[in-house]
């Protein structure tokens, strides 16, 4: 027996009946077992040794450019694997898969955050960043070969937004987690920039969850574990769930809506469509390696599949080396 198969042994022995079995997953292209990690460790070291996650940590998460203490894509993908590794352990789930799942959510999400979705969804006229997510583990990374995940770590990386639920319970801490994880740490960044405070939190919200971000996720993880433990589904009391909903019209409100803030992710939005547009009219400006991809993929995919990838600093660089003029001293 290697290392493998007893940590496999452990999971059937340990992990409650209905959690994911790293045993029982599969990949879209079967591959040799690794003789020390399991099937859903070696999702996560992939995610973790991909291009696309490095480029987590210079894409941002709501603030274009705060600062050094603000969150990134990077950071928050790294709070949702820890709120969801802690709940996912507590209800003896699949916390590799579950680390994983959370690591690789955000994979495909574009620069300046939802701002940059919004650019190229106009453009194109579908585009979402959990679909892009699997694009990249698919097509990306292994000198083309993509990641090859399983198969249960790609639904949970899809489905941890939109109208699809996850089919796994791991796959349904990481979407909750996402959710509780992103109105804290955002609000926590708008408290540090002034935009928003606790004194400001609407009333049932106050009462129910708190009004400091930390206060508010310990209140919510404790809650999901306590409702959750024992059962094949992940619960949050309705209490606390009616509270969740408030919070999140009140950040949708003050925060992501605001006007300062909308005006430069106007900026932004402006930036990705005149790189897309630039580089559907002249096509020669890519990189090679993407031009490359125009017959596996057609010319308007493979030019998406770059400008989504690109972080927000390179992004910039190239609006201003094609859009902004050089002026001499």
């Amino acid at each position: 027996m290697n290392v493998r198969e007893y940590t496999e042994g452990l999971e059937q022995k340990n992990l409650m009946p209905w959690a994911c079995k790293s045993a029982a997953s599969h990949r879209l292209s079967e591959e040799p077992q690794d003789d020390l990690r399991t099937a859903f460790q070696r999702d996560r070291d992939r995610i973790i040794h991909s291009k696309a996650f490095r480029s987590l940590k210079h894409k941002t998460q709501v603030y274009l450019s705060p600062g050094d203490h603000y969150r990134t894509r990077l950071t928050h993908s790294m709070e949702v694997s820890q709120i969801s590794r802690t709940i996912g352990r507590a209800l003896r789930l699949n916390e590799d898969m579950i680390e994983a799942a959370a690591l690789g959510h955000d994979l495909g999400h574009t620069p300046f955050g939802h701002a940059g979705e919004r650019a190229i969804n106009k453009y194109t006229g579908h585009f979402t960043h959990n679909e892009q997510s699997i694009r990249v583990v698919t097509y990306y990374g292994r000198q083309g070969r993509g990641l090859n995940l399983t198969a249960e770590v790609q639904d949970a990386i899809l489905c941890h937004t939109g109208e699809k639920l996850p089919g796994t319970l791991e796959g349904a801490i990481v979407r909750r987690c996402d959710r509780i994880c992103y109105l804290c740490s955002d609000l926590d960044d708008s408290i540090r920039v002034g935009l928003a405070g606790p004194d400001k939190l609407p009333g049932i919200v106050a009462m129910r969850l708190g009004t400091q971000p930390t206060q508010i996720l310990d209140i919510l993880v404790h809650n999901i574990v306590e409702c959750s433990a024992g059962k094949d589904k992940i619960i949050l009391d309705s209490y606390y769930d009616e509270a969740v909903e408030e919070f999140r019209d009140f950040m949708f409100a003050y925060v992501y809506e605001c006007p300062a803030l909308e005006k430069e992710h106007q900026k932004a939005e402006h930036v990705i469509m005149s790189l897309l547009d630039m580089y559907e009219k002249e096509p020669q400006l890519l990189p090679e390696d993407v031009q490359l991809n125009f017959d596996r993929f057609g010319k308007m995919t493979a030019i998406v599949d770059y400008v989504a990838g690109l972080t927000d600093l390179s992004a910039v660089r190239m609006f201003n080396q094609h859009f902004v003029p050089k002026v001499s001293e």
